[in-house]
């Protein structure tokens, strides 16, 4: 008894290719490795931005020589206009060759929002006397309590 019973007699093992090498093979993988691209630049780009800014702006592009950030709202739109300057020397800091800032206002938030955290749920009366047990049981004063003769 030779093989396993798992494939069928004569069947060849086949190059195990992960999913990933398969989205990225040939032309049609270039807009993913694009994005991929573009979150890596955001990603060292985010903290270079001033701190205010960093939370409400995200990279949405770089098209040639113009660097093209998104922001979640028209306030935060200014603020980035007036830290312009400021903003493209960071981009050129990590080797992007940018000249001019284009500000859009997307639809969507710059970072996802915080998570909800649930509620905390009030214990039922038997397992508050429970825990208050268990509390006695570990208090420092029974322990000299036992300790007594």
């Amino acid at each position: 008894m030779s093989g396993s019973r798992s494939k069928p007699p004569g069947s060849r093992p086949r190059p195990a290719q992960p999913a990933l090498d398969a989205l990225l093979d040939g032309a049609a993988g270039d807009p993913i490795r694009r994005a991929l691209w573009l979150d890596g630049l955001d990603r060292q780009l985010r903290p270079l931005l001033p701190p205010a800014l960093a939370a409400h702006a995200r990279l949405g592009n770089v098209d040639g020589r113009r660097l093209v950030l998104l922001v979640e709202a028209p306030v935060w739109h200014a603020r980035v206009r007036l830290a312009g300057p400021e903003i493209l020397e960071a981009a050129r800091s990590i080797g992007l060759d940018v000249a001019e800032l284009t500000v859009r206002t997307a639809t969507r938030a710059a970072t996802p929002p915080p998570r909800a955290t649930p509620a905390p749920r009030r214990l039922t009366p038997r397992a508050e006397q429970a825990l208050r047990e268990a509390a006695a049981l570990l208090s420092p004063d029974r322990a000299d309590d036992d300790s007594a003769p």
